[in-house]
């Protein structure tokens, strides 16, 4: 029996009257208000406007969480769509259930949309963005802690995670500890975050135009893959491997490919970032 682990949270969901306020949620919205900011602070040192974080956010964080329902949905669908299941549970975003590739990749298009609008280089974006979002990333994957889910297999180390009975896998109802393995990609996570920063820091201006981001995928999906090999939870498996390795090899084989491709300087690294609206299209006149 351990003497030391982690426990679960009491509860995930609280009420304040007939609203309830569940920490999956918090955690997400902790995460998108974390990732504004520092963004935010990112973009005003590289010449840009604050407000054109903001502006480009509202985009991005709604195409997000749809793409990364969208593709857990996906990914998933014998969850939803088989005999004896619930369809419309494939809305219920609060029961978990948010994929980050999809989140990234959907969220890409929302951002461009802002960019668009504000007249900014997508490329440029992603680059302020990128220890923002991986640290959104590392307070989000506290949300799995509260609806005790996405854990590991079994185990006796000091920091496992007790899991209540409802929520153990049907097949090991009486195994009580697991892996952490929301705690080991958060921590991950910030340690990605530490390192973009120190790169942007160090090698600036040559990670700039997108390489950096491209930075972001590769030290992200590395720990992906190892943090998948431990998790217990329902996935689609192929040649052994889970469906989430399939694609964390191939984001990780395209950001390598993306830097390989771009290492030599460009003319326009050196080159301030626009200050906001900076060739968006101007409002056409109206007659009085």
């Amino acid at each position: 029996m351990n003497l030391a682990y982690l426990p679960s949270p009491s509860q995930g969901v609280w009420h304040i009257g007939p609203v309830p306020v569940r920490g999956y949620a918090l955690c997400i919205l902790a995460g998108v208000f974390t990732a504004v900011w520092l963004t935010g602070r990112r973009w005003e040192a590289r010449g840009g406007r604050r407000e054109d974080i903001a502006d480009i956010a509202i985009w991005a964080v709604p195409f997000g969480i749809a793409g990364g329902r969208l593709y857990h949905v996906i990914t998933d669908p014998e969850l939803y769509f088989t005999a004896g299941r619930q369809p419309i549970r494939a809305l219920y975003i609060w029961d978990g259930g948010l994929g980050i590739p999809g989140a990234v990749a959907l969220g890409a298009v929302g951002a461009w949309l802002g960019c668009r609008r504000r007249g900014i280089k997508l490329a440029d974006f992603a680059d302020a963005v990128a220890p923002g979002l991986v640290l959104a990333q590392a307070i989000g994957r506290w949300g799995n802690y509260f609806n005790q889910e996405l854990y590991g297999r079994p185990s006796h180390l000091p920091w496992a995670l007790r899991i209540d009975p409802a929520h153990r896998p049907a097949d090991m109802p009486t195994v009580g500890l697991y892996h952490p393995t929301f705690l080991y990609e958060s921590l991950w996570d910030l340690g990605v975050m530490a390192l973009l920063l120190w790169l942007d820091h160090r090698h600036h201006p040559r990670l700039r135009r997108g390489r950096l981001f491209a930075c972001y995928v590769l030290a992200y999906t590395a720990g992906r893959a190892w943090i998948e090999a431990l998790r217990i939870d329902h996935a689609n498996r192929f040649l052994g491997l889970r469906l989430n390795d399939y694609v964390s090899l191939l984001l990780f084989s395209t950001a390598l490919l993306c830097l390989i491709t771009t290492r030599r300087p460009r003319p326009d690294d050196d080159a301030p970032y626009p200050p906001g609206r900076e060739g968006a299209a101007e409002p056409t006149p109206t007659s009085t």
